[in-house]
């Protein structure tokens, strides 16, 4: 593997959860993102990584772009679960 991410990658649910929950952490206390709630922002990158993933691969449609609106709010939620799990621990 040469890259981090390829655009291929970013388009796969794997690859948009693992960037969308990096980005919302880096990005989530900066300037006016502050002010926005972490889950709204967090499905704001998630669509962005979508749609990007899905363009720069060729693949962007009208039907594709629709269903990225539905996939964002999937991978908003694993992106925050997975964040959550992981700083929070689980109760067992």
């Amino acid at each position: 593997m040469k890259e981090f991410f390829t655009w291929a990658m970013l388009a796969t649910y794997a690859g948009a959860v693992l960037a969308t929950a990096a980005l919302t952490q880096l990005l989530k206390g900066a300037g006016f993102i502050a002010k926005i709630p972490t889950r709204l922002f967090s499905y704001i990158i998630a669509l962005i990584v979508l749609l990007a993933g899905t363009f720069f691969t060729g693949a962007l449609t009208l039907e594709s772009a629709a269903l990225c609106l539905l996939n964002a709010a999937v991978v908003s939620l694993a992106g925050n679960g997975a964040f959550d799990a992981v700083t929070h621990g689980t109760n067992t």
